[in-house]
């Protein structure tokens, strides 16, 4: 089985924000190199999608609701899902936050094709009741015809492929549905006459291998014919872990670009510890103003997950590139990755060490307080009243005011910031605009959901 939430990032957005119900939604970067992450139904008619630049989806939708987006809300929904598909099997193997493979064998003794099917549409109810979003899933007996079931029919859709019937289903269908066939290999079959998944099935073996490489070849044969072994695996392993930022306008400030370059190793390191990885290689991404692109990495002696230290070699790797004419990306992963090991403590301590020689003795009138360099301080919740931190009111960030309440920003600029005091269980919110450094208006967490008092 193959579960994929509609629209996930923009159906959260819609199900917490009545006044965005049924209108164009668009999640992802709002700034002017931003990129479109999700668009809802909505917004798909005007022919807004994934990876387009928010630039252009502007142009097509200028009335949709263009926000930035709420992982801490999404993560939490996804979690709530996957414990659902745990719930059907013990083998999950998620892909994103949105979606997942399910070996249904693995918890139901004697299934055939109606009785997944049966499983599958509890599935779908219990995602609906726990978390007010609909979720489109396939059901076959491989990955690949799973996936490309699911995707036929969206959103809120339950397709189901017995194997007797698997052929006719992928027969008619565009080669560009199977995974690994682009805009390039497509083209590259079309012109060979090879357009539908139905033409590839029937296609020489050889030329193929000749047209594609013989690994390329052979596996997209396989697929076309219905042939896909691989197993529903429940743990992914990490090959890195990076985070990466591009830039409104080019940067050519060394330390600009070495505090963005920190934030973003602190991102990394956080993912890391939450992981249980440390790794060995520290690599930056470097994009300049003519779209050349700069990989630089540096293996170390012992695996590390702290900031500090992926911040000195991320740094060193950043000092050695000429960044005079302008940055429009900077990037910072950490890769080679295994578990923590005491070396990766042992590495941290000879850091804090060394800076301590560097630095001289710590003032006793600062030491006690309990607070660890490149710790994480209070939730935001729990943060004193007062303005966001450097980079201003997010559009669609969760916000809470002394006097009106919870709401979301719908906007900010000119030293003011619009919002709307509505929730996912109240009707549309009237709009409020406040001084962006109001003190009764703080970030809050996103609302909370209580599936009782759903439609």
């Amino acid at each position: 089985m193959h579960l994929d939430l509609d629209a996930f990032f923009a159906a959260v957005e819609q199900r917490d924000k009545p006044s965005l119900r049924g209108k164009p939604v668009v999640v992802g970067g709002t700034g002017g190199r931003g990129v479109v992450a999700t668009a809802s139904y909505e917004a798909r008619v005007f022919g807004i999608g994934s990876a387009m630049p928010t630039a252009r989806a502007r142009r097509l939708c200028p009335n949709a609701a263009y926000l930035a987006g709420r992982f801490e809300a999404y993560r939490a929904v996804s979690h709530e899902v996957m414990e659902l598909a745990h719930e059907l099997s013990p083998l999950v193997e998620p892909l994103s936050l949105d979606e997942a493979f399910v070996d249904l064998t693995a918890g139901h003794d004697d299934l055939d094709a109606e009785r997944a099917g049966a499983v599958a549409q509890r599935f779908r109810a219990a995602v609906r009741a726990r978390t007010g979003l609909t979720v489109s899933v396939g059901v076959a007996a491989s990955k690949l015809v799973a996936k490309i079931a699911s995707d036929l029919r969206k959103p809120d859709a339950l397709v189901v492929v017995p194997p007797a019937e698997q052929e006719a289903l992928l027969s008619p269908l565009s080669v560009r549905r199977i995974p690994g066939v682009g805009t390039v290999t497509g083209d590259r079959l079309a012109r060979s006459g090879v357009r539908t998944i139905g033409d590839l099935a029937a296609a020489d073996e050889g030329e193929l291998v000749r047209m594609l490489g013989k690994a390329h070849g052979t596996a997209l044969l396989a697929y076309a014919r219905g042939v896909d072994p691989r197993p529903v695996v429940p743990e992914r392993e990490a090959k890195s872990v990076s985070a990466e930022e591009t830039f409104a306008v080019d940067l050519t400030d060394r330390r600009d670009l070495g505090e963005r370059l920190r934030r973003m190793a602190d991102r990394v390191a956080a993912r890391l510890t939450a992981s249980g990885l440390s790794g060995r290689t520290v690599t930056i991404k470097v994009r300049r103003y003519d779209f050349s692109t700069l990989n630089r990495s540096r293996t170390l002696p012992h695996a590390t997950n702290t900031a500090r230290e992926i911040t000195r070699y991320a740094g060193e790797l950043l000092d050695a590139v000429d960044v005079a004419d302008g940055v429009r990306l900077l990037g910072v992963g950490v890769s080679g990755l295994g578990e923590f090991s005491q070396a990766d403590l042992l590495a941290e301590l000879e850091d804090e060490l060394e800076d301590e020689l560097e630095d001289g003795p710590e003032d006793p009138e600062e030491a006690g307080d309990g607070h660890e360099e490149g710790k994480e301080g209070p939730p935001v919740s729990a943060q004193p009243y007062g303005p966001p931190a450097a980079g201003g009111w997010r559009p669609g960030q969760d916000v809470a005011h002394a006097g009106f309440g919870p709401g979301w920003v719908q906007g900010s600029g000119a030293g003011r910031v619009t919002v709307r005091f509505e929730g996912p269980h109240t009707p549309v919110g009237r709009v409020r605009t406040f001084r962006d450094d109001d003190p009764d208006l703080v970030p809050a967490d996103p609302p909370a959901f209580d599936p009782g008092r759903w439609p």
